[in-house]
């Protein structure tokens, strides 16, 4: 499978396992949400005409994920936006985690992108999250 900078798609029988990294965890949130958008359509197609703001959150990193990648790909599949880059922070409050993100890029446009694949769903299944001295590293299964 091809390895791009900051993420990979992995072997998997029949949806889309993806290790996404980065020397801290935001930047391993950045290339997640990157990597989600490339399995959907050609990622370096995708110019910086519009920025939006982002934010979620969750109980713990693994919910802060899901619910990050979740709302990507709402944005793509409903509301017609494709991205080309992320700029994301994360903060602890009160017992949570908080994302607020920077997403760059612009309207879906079909014949421009060409969608690679459908993505049906963000699972909690397979999903894991690594850090150590050497960075952040997320892996997470994407239902086609």
């Amino acid at each position: 499978m091809p390895r791009k900078k900051g993420y990979n798609f992995l072997e998997h029988m029949v949806d889309a396992l993806i290790e996404a990294r980065g020397k801290n965890m935001e930047e391993a949130f950045e290339n997640a949400g990157m990597a989600l958008v490339d399995t959907m359509v050609h990622i370096e197609r995708v110019d910086k005409k519009m920025e939006e703001r982002i934010r979620v959150d969750g109980w713990d990193m693994k919910s802060l994920l899901y619910n990050w990648l979740e709302n990507l790909l709402i944005r793509v599949t409903s509301e017609g936006r494709a991205y080309s880059s992320f700029k994301v922070k994360i903060t602890k409050k009160d017992g949570t985690y908080e994302l607020e993100a920077v997403a760059r890029g612009e309207d879906l446009d079909i014949g421009k992108h060409e969608p690679k694949t459908e993505v049906k769903a963000v699972t909690y299944h397979m999903m894991d999250i690594k850090q150590d001295q050497k960075g952040v590293s997320l892996r997470f299964l994407l239902d086609l």
